[in-house]
């Protein structure tokens, strides 16, 4: 069913693309999603999930080879990437590749990150390494076919986030084609995950089923191939392979289809509101609607938010605030704008006031936006008090690749998210570095500037 020696053909363009330079567009769109997943590494640091991260690796000791982002830990570098996997998705900040529905920053560059400073990797060598794990982690989803994956249960982020972090784990680690193969045949060993995170009303399970556990598992099959584990030469189409055990409908050529010349780093959506992605384009047509109407709770009656079906699955009135569509709008109908506070704020679920606003908003489920050129669309509908009807649709909310966001602005995202617990300085620095990564000679200098002493451990507030 799979292509002749598929495996050998990805394992041998992963020993290549860790050694080559890639194209300018594609390494500006590396250094933005970087930057993005630090910011969402680092605030997701002070969340709930990212407090319980703390706590667990602190538990576990380990060889200090590579920095918990955020805090003064040095641990392993499988135990790293798990930490700093479960901060980039502590909440709905990391970035999300429309088609796959994948979020590969919040794995790629934490596993990506913590090889490189164990190996004293180059920013340009971080750069190679995270725009291979973002083709692997899009190309595995789209050769199972994500709503096969999805049909049986399993979560195709948590299948996904394992390859993508494998192909920059083993990228920083240099490994030759037949330890890219037992890489490869390790990490589709720990390829897991099953679609209950929907359950999950603390972003705590999820912050693993996402991310933690695919840098995790991408950086222990990695080094496991790096110390000479030997394992199965050909997992991806030999018997019993892994596109056959999870997918009904695999499409082998999709892994390696385009290589060296699509590179998926630039296919990915940064989200300009820290909420669920299906609810980025409703907030965009919210608020060019608000831009345009003044709309206010004194003059709305009621907004009808239609979204494709499978997306108004994920966000309607779930108990998480940042992935609640009905509230999230409420919300900005409410205070004029949403931020990073607003959409932690698990109290205004409870509060009467914003509940009274919410019971004017609802959320149609609709086939007719079922469209694969705009998988992620959104249209609101405002019914005004003075009785007009006011309507926009949003086919790309900024930040996707037909409305990619600029430089100044994934600038200004991560100095929002980073600066309340870095500081001001640190912050500046980090941006700086990643603005000029190619020139960052070793990436320990990147990551100096994101750890903290003990003693700013202590001073610093946790904000779940």
């Amino acid at each position: 069913m799979a292509s002749q020696d598929l495996t050998g053909t990805l394992a041998r363009y992963m020993v290549a693309a860790g050694k080559q330079g890639i194209p300018r567009n594609a390494a500006l769109a590396a250094r933005h999603r970087v930057l993005d997943s630090l910011g969402a590494v680092v605030s997701g640091a002070r969340l709930k999930p990212g407090e319980m991260a703390i706590n667990y690796i602190r538990l576990q000791g380990g060889t200090p080879e590579s920095s918990v982002l955020a805090t003064d830990i040095k641990t392993s570098a499988v135990n790293a990437a798990l930490a700093n996997g479960m901060f980039g998705h502590a909440d709905e900040t990391d970035d999300f590749e429309p088609v796959t529905k994948s979020h590969p920053g919040c794995s790629v560059v934490p596993a990506a990150l913590a090889m490189a400073e164990r190996a004293g990797s180059s920013g340009e060598d971080l750069i190679r390494a995270v725009a291979l794990g973002y083709d692997l982690c899009c190309r595995f989803l789209l050769a199972l076919e994500p709503d096969s994956v999805r049909g049986g249960h399993r979560s195709a982020e948590g299948t996904s986030s394992t390859m993508g972090s494998v192909g920059a784990a083993a990228a920083i680690a240099g490994l030759d084609e037949a330890g890219m193969r037992y890489a490869l045949s390790y990490a589709a060993q720990q390829v897991s995950g099953i679609w209950s995170w929907v359950r999950d009303a603390e972003h705590v399970e999820k912050a693993f089923d996402f991310s933690g556990m695919g840098a995790r598992n991408g950086v222990t099959a990695a080094t496991m191939a790096e110390a000479g584990l030997t394992g199965v030469w050909d997992v991806l189409e030999g018997e019993h392979n892994v596109l056959q055990a999870l997918s009904l409908d695999p499409r082998p050529h999709e892994m390696v289809q385009g290589l060296g010349s699509r590179y998926f780093v630039q296919e990915t959506a940064i989200k300009p509101y820290s909420v669920g992605y299906p609810i980025q384009a409703a907030l965009d047509a919210f608020f060019t609607l608000q831009r345009e109407h003044g709309l206010s709770v004194d003059n709305v009656d009621s907004v009808v938010v239609r979204l494709p079906r499978d997306g108004a699955g994920v966000v309607n009135n779930r108990s998480m605030p940042d992935v609640n569509c009905q509230h999230m709008i409420a919300v900005a109908l409410m205070d004029g704008q949403v931020t990073f506070e607003s959409t932690h704020d698990y109290g205004r679920m409870s509060d009467p006031a914003t509940l009274a606003v919410k019971d004017n908003v609802t959320l149609i489920a609709d086939e007719d936006l079922m469209d694969p050129s705009a998988p992620r669309s959104g249209k609101v509908t405002a019914i005004l008090k003075d009785g007009r009807t006011v309507e926009h649709f949003t086919p790309h909310a900024y930040g996707t690749k037909e409305n990619p966001m600029s430089t100044d602005d994934v600038n200004s995202k991560a100095r929002l998210l980073m600066e309340p617990v870095l500081g001001s300085s640190r912050t500046e620095s980090v941006i700086q570095m990643v603005n000029n990564l190619e020139d960052v000679a070793h990436v320990r200098e990147l990551v100096s500037c994101l750890t903290l002493s003990a003693e700013e451990m202590k001073a610093a507030s946790f904000s779940h």
